[in-house]
């Protein structure tokens, strides 16, 4: 640490340096998050202090909070679902697995997931000592429903279906992982970061939240297709009793027990994700979605065009190829299976992905 500071304009003349290190969202495919909403950082700005971990201390930004769970239970049929603002799908889906376990105490837990699910339900496990059993995938990308029935047996505190996969945005038979669930009395945990701001607003949308009987719980994150700044997640859970099997006593801040995994909390972008919500409602949501969709449709199109191969037919606005090369000056990413991977995010525009098209028609002519 300097003995003596810098003066302002030298401190941001130093951070300006650094942010042009970052790379320009126009030529970024291969992320689940996107430039934020102008009423986000708006939102943002204007609860920078506030710390929801001592909610008694900002009673109006946790009104904010609970505004923000009541919005998304009502999008997802339960408008009395409790839940609270996380970090993300990482926190999110940790919390869901405590849940799970708290419900359910066996000597040798275990939790079956897709092959599909995102590795934070690796750290998750290894943080709470839960056995993983790994279910395959069909030929679709989507968990294989037998293979989860054969995983279950006296130990299993749970299982997870993914809304959205990470690599090739597959939607799993979520009614029919709900039913196994209820028919073995398990917690349903529904991985839903990334689809849980998309699969609503299709036309034809693909039941999966708390409208089925068997799910326990949703993990759904606005800082990605909700255009929210980051962090922020979120986790709502079919009823407030799940959420209390976490209590732990806070004796000196304003409440007296809390059940969330982070102690401060910011406020911050949770206002943001409530103000973009508020503000573009379910007919600005669709349009959005809408947009996302098409820009998939056609880069699929246009790669197939140029002889390159679609991996998937995707739920979601993540389109896979077979080809293990992109077009240099764009940054995209690679499934495990060596698949080039895109995101269409709404960074990503229509002129964005015809850009792309013409240096993939040079690439791989």
């Amino acid at each position: 640490m300097r003995e003596c500071g810098l003066s302002e304009d030298e401190v941001f003349a130093s951070l300006e340096v650094r942010k042009a290190e970052d790379l320009a969202h126009s030529s970024i495919l291969s992320s689940m998050c996107t430039l934020p909403h102008p009423v986000a950082v708006r939102a943002h700005g204007l609860f920078m202090e506030t710390n929801l971990g001592d909610p008694g201390l900002f009673p109006g930004t946790a009104a904010i909070e609970r505004q923000l769970i009541a919005t998304l239970g009502e999008l997802y049929h339960h408008p009395g679902a409790a839940g609270y603002a996380s970090s993300g799908g990482t926190e999110s889906n940790i919390q869901a697995l405590r849940i799970a376990k708290a419900r359910r105490p066996t000597d040798r837990p275990n939790v079956v997931i897709p092959a599909s699910s995102h590795f934070s339900f690796e750290k998750a496990c290894g943080m709470l000592g839960i056995a993983i059993r790994t279910a395959p995938l069909d030929r679709d990308l989507r968990v294989d429903l037998d293979s989860v029935q054969g995983l279950i047996d006296d130990q299993t505190i749970g299982i997870i279906g993914v809304v959205g996969t990470t690599e090739y945005g597959m939607v799993d038979p979520i009614p029919d992982l709900a039913v196994l669930a209820t028919e073995h009395d398990l917690f349903f945990h529904v991985d839903a970061a990334f689809g849980g701001l998309v699969v609503p607003f299709l036309p034809d949308p693909i039941p999966f939240d708390f409208s089925l009987q068997g799910v326990s719980s949703i993990a759904v994150d606005p800082h990605k297709m909700g255009m929210s700044t980051i962090p922020a997640g979120c986790l709502l859970v079919r009823d407030q009793a799940l959420l209390d099997l976490l209590n732990v006593d806070t004796p000196y801040l304003s409440v007296k027990q809390e059940y969330t995994l982070g102690g401060t909390r910011p406020g911050a972008p949770v206002a943001g994700a409530l103000a973009v919500l508020e503000h573009l409602g379910r007919e600005g949501f669709r349009a959005l979605v809408a947009g996302c969709m098409e820009n998939t449709r056609r880069l699929i199109e246009g790669l197939e065009a140029l002889g390159v191969e679609r991996a998937a037919t995707p739920d979601v606005n993540v389109a896979t190829f077979r080809t293990s090369q992109a077009p240099p000056g764009w940054r995209v990413s690679f499934t495990r299976r060596g698949d080039l991977r895109c995101v269409l995010m709404p960074h990503v525009t229509a002129e964005i992905v015809e850009r792309f098209l013409v240096d993939a028609e040079k690439f791989y002519a």
